[in-house]
């Protein structure tokens, strides 16, 4: 191997390294990606012209132990925790919402022909007022509201009456207050009660 030889491949190496790093870091992922849809594509284009249902033919592939492992991937992705505070239960909705969305571009396309450019507001634009919603979209929001009412209605449950609990309340709303003081300063009021209680109060 010539000096020139090396120094040519040299320089050729130093090309394709600066070519590797200009790509963007998840390269590689993207790439598998592609490949990997398009020999679902060719599996689908083959499972046709034989006439079987490629889902089918998928899953005799599938080991069950795979398709197990995938399940429990699949409901640890966003596992129902119930209620713990209103940041999560909202940014949990937000998530629900926006993964639901599906973009309709025929109506896009419409509004961008009858708006032209309108649709694409800028800072002496007045939107307020101006939109009217489509009876589809208003009949999806009510059928998402109902489904909400409805999941809630799962969630909530009767708590258990304690007979031999202290009355220290003159109606319900006045329990549930008494419970709420208590809940968050109990701890600082525990020893004055105690003292209330055996008439040893200063």
């Amino acid at each position: 191997l010539s000096q020139y030889e090396a120094c040519k491949l040299n320089s050729q190496e130093v090309v394709e390294e600066d070519k590797r790093l200009k790509l963007p870091p998840n390269w590689e992922a993207k790439k598998a990606r592609l490949e990997w849809e398009l020999q679902v594509q060719e599996k689908k284009k083959e499972c046709a012209a034989r006439g079987e249902d490629y889902e089918r033919v998928k899953l005799l592939e599938i080991s069950a132990e795979d398709a197990e492992r995938w399940e429990r991937k699949k409901k640890k992705k966003n596992p129902d925790l119930g209620f713990s505070d209103y940041a999560a239960a909202q940014l949990r909705q937000y998530q629900r919402l926006t993964r639901q969305i599906k973009p309709d571009l025929e109506q896009y396309e419409k509004l961008k022909e009858q708006h032209g450019a309108a649709l694409y507001p800028s800072s002496d634009s007045l939107l307020h007022g101006t939109h009217v919603p489509s009876k589809e979209g208003v009949d999806r929001m009510v059928a998402d509201l109902e489904k909400q009412i409805e999941k809630r209605e799962k969630y909530s449950r009767r708590r258990p009456y304690n007979d031999d609990a202290d009355i220290d309340y003159i109606n319900e709303r006045n329990a549930k207050f008494n419970q709420k003081a208590e809940r968050f300063y109990g701890k600082y009021t525990a020893e004055i009660k105690q003292n209330l209680e055996r008439g040893t109060a200063v």
